[in-house]
């Protein structure tokens, strides 16, 4: 007798990288380019700058805590349709927050617009991982990031273009447009990803999600995956006050001196999808933080020594997002990769924590009354919090 012949894999689904680069694009340049709109919006509906700020940070929590749930449905469901949902939620959302007639319901439109548009976050990674082999996912993640970068760079450009001359509600309206257009595309052009996940019972990804809180090498990995990339949020946040009170720059030099960031982390997102097909990941991940923690030392430098200045800024911080660019997909690759069955699940969990990351970093920008000593203190710990992570998982993925 001859024994039956093992069936053959499944071939992978053909997905264009910009497919998913659409999808979190929706939600990166929500996010980004309402920014300027934010005085003329206040004004209009009667509201205080600080209610309307509050936009923005809720925006940010919706898009932390809507990635915890969209990565076990897509698990469970498949990644189509709980796209499809959220990018639904996202344009109606959208939608509600341009008709909004009184700040508090453009306050709830904006949490339910970041809770829909999280979902194309938390996906089209999942969609890359699915789509790729284990040697093509880190490089394959770094020109996804080499796309995304580019919103969070042009959006403000494009929010102070749009809304002193057609109206700050002209940016909600272009958001819903946006959000129709990603819901056709997905609906044509995005086959199923996902097809190993659909099988599996609500019970057994709950024990997975669990198993993935008990992994050192998933929490070495998105801990220091946030501190390696979130953390500058801590600089993003005290750039105004170092650039304007501290070095006595024009207010509109800041967004130039932003951009510098943007495209340090583009610059290390295009050496990422070369570097990786070449070097081991777990050296490259550690070499590349470690360029952000030696940037990161050098700006605290600067500032105990009272040597800040507008280049010596602006040059450290570039090496400190060089180095974010180049972690960043290593990173994502590694910590989605601890359980393939749960990407999804794993990928929406590395989010939430990659945001909760940010937000405690800019929150510590607040403390004492040195906003640059703040900054360069608290990318230093990260940085250095980022690399015992790395370190962690590193060995506890050699021991399994």
């Amino acid at each position: 007798m001859t024994s039956a012949a093992a069936p053959l894999p499944l071939p992978r689904p053909e997905v264009p990288l910009w497919l998913p680069a659409l999808f979190i694009v929706c939600s990166t340049l929500a996010m980004h380019v309402f920014v300027p709109a934010l005085p003329l919006a206040a004004a209009d509906l009667g509201a205080s700058p600080h209610a309307l700020q509050l936009s923005i940070s809720l925006y940010i929590a919706g898009l932390a805590a809507g990635q915890l749930v969209y990565g076990p449905l897509a698990d469970r469901y498949g990644r189509r349709p709980v796209l499809l949902a959220g990018l639904g939620l996202y344009t109606v959302a959208g939608l509600a927050a341009s008709l909004a007639p009184t700040a508090g319901m453009l306050i709830a439109a904006r949490l339910l617009q970041a809770l829909g548009g999280c979902s194309g976050m938390v996906l089209a990674r999942a969609i890359v991982r699915d789509t790729s082999t284990t040697a093509d996912a880190a490089s394959r993640m770094a020109s996804v990031n080499l796309i995304v970068t580019i919103a969070p760079g042009i959006a403000p450009i494009i929010g102070a273009a749009m809304a002193p001359t057609l109206g700050w509600r002209s940016i909600l309206i272009a958001l819903t447009v946006l959000g129709v257009a990603a819901m056709l595309v997905a609906w044509r052009q995005l086959p199923e990803t996902g097809r190993h996940a659909q099988a599996q019972d609500l019970r057994s990804l709950a024990r997975a999600y669990a198993g993935l809180l008990r992994s050192p090498a998933f929490l070495g990995y998105s801990v220091g995956g946030g501190c390696a990339t979130t953390a500058m949020y801590a600089f993003i946040a005290a750039a105004p006050f170092i650039f304007v009170d501290r070095l006595h720059r024009p207010a509109h030099e800041v967004g130039w001196c932003l951009a510098m960031l943007v495209s340090g982390i583009w610059l290390g997102s295009m050496l990422a999808t070369r570097l990786l097909r070449r070097f081991p990941l777990r050296p490259l991940l550690i070499g590349a933080n470690a360029v952000s923690v030696a940037a990161a030392l050098g700006l605290l430098a600067l500032v105990l020594l009272d040597r800040l200045t507008v280049a010596g800024t602006v040059g450290t911080m570039f090496l400190f997002t060089l180095g974010a660019g180049l972690s960043s997909p290593a990173a994502l690759t590694q910590a989605i990769s601890v359980d393939p069955t749960v990407t999804g699940s794993a990928s929406g969990l590395y989010g939430c924590m990659q945001m909760a990351v940010g937000a405690v970093c800019s929150s510590l920008v607040g403390l004492g009354g040195d906003p640059a000593l703040a900054a360069a203190l608290t990318l230093s710990g990260a940085g250095l919090v980022g690399q015992f992570g790395f370190w962690i998982a590193g060995r506890d993925r050699s021991r399994s």
